[in-house]
């Protein structure tokens, strides 16, 4: 999906699997941006309880922020992105505001409005979420760009150029139907929910939803 959302082409999106390889050096010169997707770990658990490649990602991730961060390169982080830039930038990121598959209204804030980022959206739309972790406290010097009314911080920028957002801006109805049934056993709903979350969502008109990837590449691209 973010290849196809992107309009790019696909020797100009590389995709790099870091639960199957190391991060290779990265020389910014050669990258126009970093887009950080999702992953199978949860940033919460114990640290004893993680796995040495759940360890060494966020290791490397956290390396690469410090780069990134400091030279304010265009990234764009969703669903596990938008927890490693919060806990790279001081926020807090907890089970507070964790919300079960669905599509609830996001809320645009008035600096959400003005940001190229949300280009061609309206001040409200449909997005499909779905996580047990979302921020609970942002970082001071981050920019909240959208909210909504079970989880609160939605769409947030640090500096200007690193952009997170907690709902998913790439998935459409057949990816998230996907999702409900590849991810039945892992926490995300009850057993014996599917159908019910299936019936709730097949129906959600997220389209403006999937406006967020083609505006970040027609901002740095």
């Amino acid at each position: 999906m973010f290849l196809k959302l992107s309009g790019l082409s696909p020797e100009r999106l590389v995709r790099h699997r870091m639960e199957q390889h190391v991060m290779p050096d990265i020389n910014l010169n050669d990258w126009a941006g970093v887009i950080l997707c999702g992953s199978p770990f949860d940033s919460l658990i114990p640290e004893q309880h993680k796995t040495d490649v759940q360890k060494r990602i966020e290791s490397e991730i956290s390396d690469l922020l410090d780069v990134l961060v400091a030279e304010d390169f265009p990234f764009l982080g969703v669903c596990y992105g938008v927890g490693t830039l919060l806990a790279h930038q001081g926020g807090v990121l907890s089970n507070k505001y964790q919300e079960e598959i669905s599509a609830p209204t996001i809320y645009l804030t008035e600096e959400g409005q003005n940001d190229p980022i949300t280009k061609g959206l309206p001040s409200q739309f449909q997005a499909y979420v779905g996580h047990k972790e979302a921020c609970e406290v942002m970082p001071e010097h981050a920019v909240l760009l959208g909210t909504g009314e079970k989880c609160p911080v939605q769409l947030f920028k640090v500096k200007n150029n690193l952009y997170g957002t907690q709902f998913h801006p790439e998935l459409d109805w057949p990816a998230l139907h996907m999702r409900i049934t590849e991810y039945a056993d892992v926490g995300y709903y009850a057993p014996g929910e599917q159908q019910r979350i299936i019936d709730q969502n097949k129906a959600a008109d997220v389209s403006h939803s999937h406006r967020i990837i083609p505006n970040f590449v027609e901002m740095f691209a």
